[in-house]
């Protein structure tokens, strides 16, 4: 589907000579494979320090050599954190909060098994576990950080949450922080349907908190690995490719790692928008129009997924309460 496209200036955005990015920190978590690792291989490129956030120490280590063998000069940091486990991300996030400056937290990780049945370590679902209170616990630790940065260097500090186009099928209301379903497909998009409630929440509270720190949600489109570039370890003869029957009207994941890359750095982005291809699928990320049933929900069902959330989560998200909270 195509969706409706806000006033936007999508043909001056170049994702090959982006923004330059030297002095900012940026976090990208998923970032051993995938859009996760182009997102980060791209934001080194522009001269971030980038931090690399994965399960698996090893894996980090390879994905921090591809980049450098694409980006000699790559400023690159590494962070352990298991996405389903609370314990792994509390310690993450008091990680990233000692860091001396944080720009920036890119919200891509999160489990892509379908089995309705798995759990994460903390016996929640592992989908909404790992997509969505895992990453609201990651900012409720990291966002003291974002804002002292922001305040700090008098700059907008951003956290770009991850979503899926599937959103927008469905139809009833998002009142339950913890979704669940039979079908993993229905699960996943359910998750990402919390992800964005939080999403435009969290800016509207920053916003009327008078924060610098904003937040932005990203739609990558279709990613497949038959369209995506060669790196070692990551995208190569040792790692299966996983076929998808949308392959012809694909892009590679370089590509879909565009709108998220976009939202992070693109100066004038602001706090509440949504990046996608225009297209639904491929191409140049464009500001468009959320949908009303994520953006715009009624208020006791936005302070309900909020306070579910934190219960969740085991600590209070440190931002004032928005017009949304009942």
């Amino acid at each position: 589907m195509d969706y409706p496209i806000e006033n936007d200036t999508a043909s001056t955005w170049d994702p090959h000579d982006l923004p330059d990015q030297s002095g900012r920190t940026l976090v990208v978590t998923g970032a051993t494979a995938g859009i996760g690792y182009f997102a980060a291989e791209q934001l080194a490129a522009a001269g971030a320090h980038v931090v690399l956030a994965g399960r698996s120490p090893e894996r980090l280590e390879i994905a921090a050599t591809a980049i450098r063998e694409q980006v000699p000069t790559a400023s690159l940091g590494t962070v352990v954190v298991d996405l389903s486990s609370l314990a792994s991300v509390r310690d993450a996030g008091a990680e990233l909060a000692a860091l001396d400056r944080l720009d920036g937290l890119l919200l891509n990780g999160g489990s892509m098994a379908m089995r309705a049945r798995d759990r994460t370590v903390d016996g929640l679902p592992l989908l909404a576990g790992t997509h969505v209170v895992a990453n609201a616990a990651l900012v409720a630790r990291t966002l003291p950080a974002l804002l002292r940065t922001g305040a700090r260097h008098d700059v907008r500090t951003r956290v770009v949450h991850t979503s899926s186009g599937f959103v927008d099928r469905l139809r009833r209301p998002v009142v339950d922080a913890l979704p669940t379903s039979r079908s993993g497909v229905v699960a996943y998009t359910r998750a990402k349907a919390v992800t964005e409630v939080f999403a435009f929440e969290l800016d509207r509270r920053l916003r009327s908190a008078g924060a610098p720190t904003e937040s932005l949600v990203s739609r990558p489109g279709v990613g497949v690995d038959a369209r995506t570039p060669h790196r070692p370890g990551i995208r190569d003869a040792s790692v299966p490719a996983r076929p998808n029957p949308y392959t012809p009207w694909a892009q590679g994941k370089d590509s879909a790692s565009w709108s998220a890359v976009r939202a992070l750095t693109d100066p004038g982005a602001r706090g509440g928008e949504l990046y996608a291809p225009a297209n639904g699928r491929r191409g140049l990320p464009v500001r468009v129009r959320p949908g009303t049933l994520t953006a715009s929900p009624a208020p006791q069902d936005v302070a309900s997924v909020w306070r579910h959330l934190e219960d969740l989560v085991g600590v209070d998200l440190p931002v004032a309460s928005g017009t949304s909270r009942t």
